[in-house]
């Protein structure tokens, strides 16, 4: 079996998509494009994806993952435009990768996310002011409900950087890099910290970061922007006739 990683964009109207359909709509262009996925066995069989973190329906993102087996190899050349192309308006193949055998999966490798949240409801200098006293809490209580059970958690821990990066047409905008391991923070949650009455607008998630050697990186690191250009130019020159399609193909690759 051959382990591909692949690094997707998903943003614009296909933000309002929830995991499950995006995961079909992959399905497709992989089917599309005729490449040998492995598939499960059983009476339903279903191709062996697994994704990284789940992003929340009305999110955006800049670094999503999907690992899919192959029962053989393909040429990777190209074929982050070729399934580009395949995919809906907002759905951006980045890159893909071969995985080395016995490579952890991402739902286990993933310990901390970066996100670039807008708050909406307050101005800039009481934005500043609540970041600033939410860093230097000792503790931070949240209630949860979850299944029917209401707990007070201390989601301090989960918070390990937070920056206010400005003004936007509508809030306030803050970078946060929030952890996925051990008590977890949700954006939703976070602005609810910094106020009841705060709401969020746009939310982007803008990197997943694994760990090694104590050090953080990224699963695939962010591609050349060129590339990602002409990967939006692929999109638009596979209506055009496969010899242009061809020309962007090489270049992208």
């Amino acid at each position: 079996m051959i382990r591909l990683r692949m690094r997707f964009r998903e943003e614009g109207k296909v933000r309002f998509l929830s995991h499950r359909d995006v995961a079909r709509i992959m399905e497709r262009a992989f089917r599309k494009l005729r490449l040998p996925v492995a598939y499960s066995q059983g009476f339903s069989p279903r191709p062996k994806f697994s994704f990284g973190l789940a992003l929340s329906v009305a999110h955006e993102s800049d670094a999503e993952y999907l690992d899919v087996e192959l029962v053989t190899p393909v040429d990777l050349e190209g074929l982050p435009a070729r399934l580009t192309a395949s995919l809906p308006d907002g759905l951006t193949v980045t890159a893909i990768e071969e995985l080395e055998p016995g490579a952890t999966s991402l739902q286990q490798a993933i310990v901390c996310c970066r996100w670039r949240i807008e708050v909406l409801g307050a101005s800039l200098s009481d934005v500043t002011t609540a970041v600033s006293d939410l860093l230097g809490a000792e503790e931070s209580l949240l209630e949860r409900t979850r299944k029917g059970k209401v707990s007070i958690v201390d989601v301090r821990p989960a918070i390990l950087e937070l920056e206010v990066t400005g003004p936007t047409d509508a809030g306030v905008q803050i970078v946060a890099l929030l952890t996925t391991e051990g008590t977890s923070l949700r954006p939703s949650e976070f602005v609810r910290l910094l106020g009841e009455d705060l709401s969020e607008g746009r939310v982007r998630r803008t990197h997943q970061f694994i760990k090694a050697d104590g050090k953080r990186y990224e699963p695939i690191e962010v591609p050349d922007p060129s590339v990602s250009h002409l990967l939006e130019t692929m999109r638009s020159a596979s209506l055009a006739g496969s010899g242009v399609r061809d020309s962007v193909e090489e270049r992208a690759s």
